[in-house]
């Protein structure tokens, strides 16, 4: 089952050269999901082959521009372009107020279903529930209401050794309670253990993916033993007070974060432009958490066990 994340943006606030606000795009089972918007998001997916016209879901953890202002732009171009397939919108709810401003005075009706679903700054919940995976928010702590997202795959049925049931002449009604893990009764009484006959699935993965925040061990526990950690950082420890100040995390403490939580892999982003290479920050998280990549834009990093 592909369970891949592609780098649009990585930049915090203010775009600099080769780096834009943040969005990623997410693909889970060929089906996309964008996750935050920031300007520019349409141009990110041209130049990556992201088709927007397969994206389903759209996730906004807040309200600061770096994270949304390219919504709208995509969505009068999803319109423009004859989308009729519905979207699903998730984020705070005063962007559904946001959305109808801009298209009440631009006088555009949009032609396909746009379905907003607020999140609740105050508590953690399932957000998303469909046949691939969960999705549940993080709440983070932000100058603003900021929640992070968390995918979770959801356990697949057993896979079927076809050689083996091919030999035993299993029926074929049968196959469906043996990727449930039955055990097989064969006419002449003899029994089957399920485990000669189907092999496990592999393990559900998981992404989480952590917007702006602080250092806050308020939301370690729900991440714990993530396949991959998306964590913002921001600055390099040595402005440890400016992060604290405007309520960043630096790149050595997303380290931590990865180390006490128990994540497999870290990706750092949300850089300050005032950074020109990012060399420094990365071998930062990586003096605490080895196992730490760059989100560099154009980049896909697949979600492994």
């Amino acid at each position: 089952m592909r369970f891949d994340v592609t780098i649009l943006g990585s930049s915090s606030a203010t775009p600099i050269y080769n780096r834009n606000p943040t969005a990623q795009a997410l693909n889970i089972n060929e089906r996309f999901y964008l996750i935050d918007c920031g300007e520019g998001t349409q141009q990110q997916m041209l130049r990556y082959d992201i088709k927007s016209s397969r994206i389903d879901y759209i996730f906004i953890s807040h309200l600061h521009g770096d994270h949304y202002l390219g919504l709208v732009g995509l969505l009068s171009s999803l319109n423009l372009n004859g989308r009729k397939k519905p979207i699903t919108l998730f984020g705070p709810a005063h962007l559904k107020d946001i959305i109808q401003m801009h298209f009440e005075y631009s006088e555009t009706t949009i032609q396909f279903d746009l379905e907003f679903r607020a999140t609740d700054p105050s508590k953690s919940e399932i957000i998303l529930d469909n046949q691939d995976i969960t999705v549940e928010t993080i709440l983070l702590d932000h100058r603003i209401a900021c929640t992070g997202f968390l995918f979770r795959q959801k356990r697949r049925l057993r896979k079927i050794i076809k050689e083996r049931v091919e030999e035993l002449q299993v029926p074929v009604e049968y196959y469906a309670v043996l990727k449930r893990g039955v055990d097989y009764f064969a006419t002449n009484g003899q029994v089957y253990p399920n485990n000669e006959l189907t092999t496990a699935a592999e393990e559900p993965r998981a992404y989480a993916y952590c917007s702006d925040t602080l250092y806050n061990e308020s939301y370690f526990e729900q991440i714990a033993g993530v396949n991959l950690l998306y964590h913002e950082a921001t600055f390099a420890h040595d402005m440890l007070d400016r992060a604290n100040e405007t309520h960043h995390t630096t790149a050595l403490q997303a380290g931590e974060i990865a180390k006490i939580t128990g994540a497999k892999k870290l990706l750092i982003g949300h850089f300050s432009a005032r950074y020109k290479t990012l060399t420094d920050l990365l071998d930062e998280a990586r003096s605490v958490f080895p196992e730490t990549e760059l989100a560099i834009e154009g980049k896909t990093f697949v979600i492994e066990s």
